[in-house]
């Protein structure tokens, strides 16, 4: 079997323009962020491992200024890789896209880890995700708090069906 190995376009008319590819400017990006940050959405954590290969976790997270908050346990794959290279991204997802400028936007940064020794951090966070429940007990655990300095953002810009 041969095939052709022409790979120009069949056609002279302009290539699709993929909307995703520019996004909304910088400043927007990260006020897109926020405003996921404010209501419900999802988290995901991404950080690199030893190989280089993309490793993510999905977490809860809390903003604190400029900075965004999350707790985590000493010798988890996340934490290891952190402290091994602190940078990480961070893609928010709204779940309620009406009221937000971007259904979407991933934070770049870099990540710092401090000691929770009382797992104090950790309750605050777990009860506002889960209610104001108590954690369950981890027996032995190092908890941690990881403190994302936000350097840059992306926020598609909001879709339209025009």
């Amino acid at each position: 079997m041969t095939t052709s190995h022409n790979h120009r376009p069949a056609s002279s008319g302009p290539a699709y323009e993929d909307p995703l590819t520019k996004g909304l400017p910088a400043d927007r990006a990260l006020q897109a962020a926020r405003q996921i940050l404010g209501g419900p959405h999802l988290s995901v954590l991404a950080t690199t491992n030893a190989d280089g290969a993309p490793q993510m976790s999905v977490i809860f997270v809390k903003p604190d200024g400029d900075d965004i908050l999350f707790s985590t346990i000493e010798g988890r794959r996340k934490t290891t890789n952190m402290l091994r290279d602190p940078r990480v991204t961070l893609l928010l997802h709204s779940l309620d896209a009406s009221a937000t400028d971007s259904a979407y936007a991933a934070v770049h940064g870099t990540a710092e880890v401090t000691d929770d020794p009382d797992g104090a951090f950790h309750q605050v966070i777990y009860g506002l995700y889960m209610g104001d429940s108590t954690p369950p007990p981890e027996p032995g655990a190092h908890r941690l708090i990881v403190r994302i300095h936000p350097q840059r953002a992306y926020a598609a810009l909001p879709f339209s069906s025009e």
